[in-house]
């Protein structure tokens, strides 16, 4: 493993902030820490960098105990939100930055500016100065400048939080490539969900100083392991129901519960995109009335109610909703196509199970 983190907790005060957090990080991976504002996923990250202390817990990097190391002992490259760059230095001063202050040969120092001016595409820009660049030529300065001294792990803290939504969207694929080329160790901090799923390898999940969920997007997006992943990770329908040995019910409709045990209050999860919508009742379907169309592009939302489960939510593509020709106060039937079912005690951190259709 490049990075093993074990059993840290770190306090500011009476606020704990992480909470017995361990984690393995392979060699060569791209790890997304991925939460909502105070989940702790920053004071990891500046753990890992050195920048804070940990009360309890270890790091190692590559096998060697580095917790009680300098930031600049650990050779790691850091990346943050607002570029950090020296406003009196060149594109090219910047770059070299960390080399002088290690005093390295002058020659030396010019052939690694050169290549990674070149290697993330600024070379025409080396001599201008930070005011000159745009915000996103401004962060490709900073991540070269990052990876100046090969460093062994690379840490972003919301690299592309300062960003506009065109460019962070055209940087994270940028980075993405970038790493393929280095296969330089990374982690980065973010709160954007389809910008950890579009750059990482894997995700970790934190809520309040905990690790919820690791896994590959696509495992904690198709297999969450909590109430609070279903919800983080994008809109969501929750049906109140009941577990009932390996059987859940929610009013009329029937689900497989694997795991379940005596009668317990139960949350069932269904995401837009898995609720089907019929202009007829069909078997397995519950009655809603459309409240409002909300055209998104490619697709439309359809926001609905129904009794005893409130506002509701589907998302269908335009040949579906053309098909279907839904207008307000038009009464439906839903059907889902797919369910994850958890007892209502696991929103207070209780064990869970979780169903598909």
């Amino acid at each position: 493993m490049s990075i093993e983190i074990r059993g840290l907790w770190k306090s500011f005060g009476t606020n704990t902030v992480l909470k017995d957090v361990s984690l393995d990080v392979p060699d060569g991976e791209l790890v997304a820490l991925l939460g909502p504002s105070g989940c702790g996923k920053t004071t990891l990250l500046r753990i890992l960098a050195g920048l804070e202390t940990a009360d309890a817990g270890d790091v190692r990097h590559a096998g060697e105990e580095i917790s009680s190391r300098s930031a600049r002992e650990r050779n790691v490259g850091l990346v943050f939100q607002h570029y950090a760059l020296f406003r009196h230095m060149t594109v090219a001063e910047n770059v070299g930055f960390a080399l002088r202050v290690r005093k390295r040969p002058k020659e030396e120092i010019e052939a690694r500016v050169n290549e990674l001016l070149a290697l993330v595409q600024l070379d025409a820009y080396r001599a201008r100065y930070p005011h000159q660049l745009s915000g996103g030529q401004r962060q490709r300065v900073a991540l070269a400048r990052a990876l100046a001294t090969s460093p062994r792990i690379l840490l972003l803290d919301e690299p592309f939080g300062a960003l506009d939504a065109r460019v962070r969207q055209e940087l994270r694929r940028w980075l993405r490539r970038l790493h393929d080329e280095l296969h330089v160790t990374s982690v980065f901090v973010t709160h954007d969900q389809e910008e950890a799923f579009e750059v990482s390898d894997r995700i970790v999940l934190m809520n309040q100083g905990r690790i919820e969920q690791v896994g590959s997007p696509a495992q904690v997006f198709e297999e969450p392991a909590s109430p609070f992943v279903m919800r983080f990770l994008g809109a969501v329908n929750v049906f109140q129901g009941h577990v009932e040995g390996d059987r859940a019910y929610v009013q009329d409709l029937e689900f497989a519960a694997p795991g379940g045990a005596g009668r317990t209050p139960a949350h069932v999860f269904v995401r837009p995109h898995e609720l089907e919508i019929h202009r007829a009742a069909v078997p397995g379907s519950l009655a809603a009335t459309v409240s409002r169309l909300v055209p998104l592009g490619a697709a439309v939302r359809v926001e609905l109610t129904a009794a005893g489960n409130g506002a509701l939510e589907v998302e269908l593509d335009l040949r579906r909703s053309e098909a279907l020709a839904l207008a307000p106060g038009d009464r439906v039937h839903l059907s889902p196509r797919r369910v994850r079912v958890f007892p209502a005690s696991a929103d207070q951190g209780d064990s869970l199970t979780a169903s598909g259709l």
